[in-house]
């Protein structure tokens, strides 16, 4: 079983020609409403491209409107266990409002909602699903105490945890030194590290020196077009010698990156979950987020193990 905890999002979706300059209005082009949240997205990828049995389930906070409601029944219809996904009375659902420019590339501002009330009772409460999991997933749009309370509840339960620091904030060395993957992009990356961001292979390596000096062992950067950069080696082999390895993106021409991040993380950790290597969960991984690239939206973007067998 692999087990998220995190955030869920309707993603309010409009398409415009370019970014608005601040104080500028301009026309844009279609809106959409699309279940989304980091969280649901990669709970999402992991049930679409884990093997059939492997299950999935969340542990998250829901409002009680319309889009909790709409939100539930995407997560259902995708075979995500909602079991521990709590109802908070009187408060509306997490929202992201999404700007998708002609080029692809998006901006995304939060309104955290209900997510923001996800707390470490929440985390206690699904402790049976934690045990039953092989992988736990965690992100950073849920409050920060409840992340680290998650992440010790499922180390001391000698689980696999994986983190998507997202979106991009300080956070303590004791939470890096229990992370057995640490999958950030290289802004994220870069300020973790306390180092310049930068995608050339001495700027990677100077980033992953510094996220090991700040406890982080395994870690793979994701770089958008241009792949990822994957140090899986101990830190001892590290100062042996031992390279971080970059693996090249498929060359696709991007409709909208709107969660291709949390494509590839859901795919990276479905192949674990079904017993692949690292460097196969990782192609893995690159060949569902490319594929999710050319279509529109989150969640509506994410594709099917089926469709990367053929």
């Amino acid at each position: 079983m692999i087990v998220i905890i995190g955030s869920i999002n309707m993603d309010l979706v409009l398409r415009v020609p370019r970014m608005p300059l601040p104080g500028e209005t301009i026309t844009g082009g279609r809106f959409r409403t699309i279940p989304g949240g980091k969280g649901a997205n990669q709970a999402v990828a992991c049930a679409r491209l884990s093997e059939d049995n492997v299950k999935v389930a969340m542990v998250a906070c829901l409002g009680d409107d319309a889009f909790g409601a709409e939100l539930r029944t995407a997560l259902r219809q995708d075979g995500v266990d909602d079991t521990h996904i709590a109802t908070i009375p009187d408060t509306a659902s997490g929202i992201a409002s999404i700007l998708v420019d002609d080029n692809g590339q998006n901006s995304i501002v939060l309104a955290p909602g209900a997510n923001a009330a996800l707390s470490p009772d929440h985390v206690d409460a699904a402790r049976s699903l934690i045990e039953q999991a092989r992988i736990v997933v965690l992100q950073l749009e849920s409050p920060l105490p409840t992340v680290l309370h998650a992440v010790r509840l499922a180390r001391e339960l000698g689980k696999t945890v994986v983190l998507n620091p997202a979106p991009a904030q300080a956070l303590p060395t004791a939470l890096l030194a229990h992370i057995d993957y640490l999958v950030p992009n290289e802004i994220e990356a870069a300020m973790l590290a306390g180092t310049a961001a930068g995608v050339g292979e001495e700027e990677l390596a100077a980033i992953v020196a510094g996220l090991r000096a700040n406890g982080s062992s395994k870690v793979l950067i994701t770089l958008g077009d241009k792949g990822v950069y994957a140090a899986l080696t101990s830190e001892a082999e590290a100062e042996a010698g031992a390279a971080g390895l970059h693996f090249p993106a498929q060359a696709v021409k991007a409709v909208d990156t709107t969660a291709a991040g949390d494509t590839f993380i859901g795919g990276f950790v479905a192949a674990l979950a079904g017993g692949r290597s690292e460097a196969d969960a990782i192609a893995f991984g690159q060949r569902a987020a490319a594929l999710s690239v050319v279509r529109e939206g989150a969640q509506t973007s994410i594709p099917h193990r089926r469709e990367l067998e053929h």
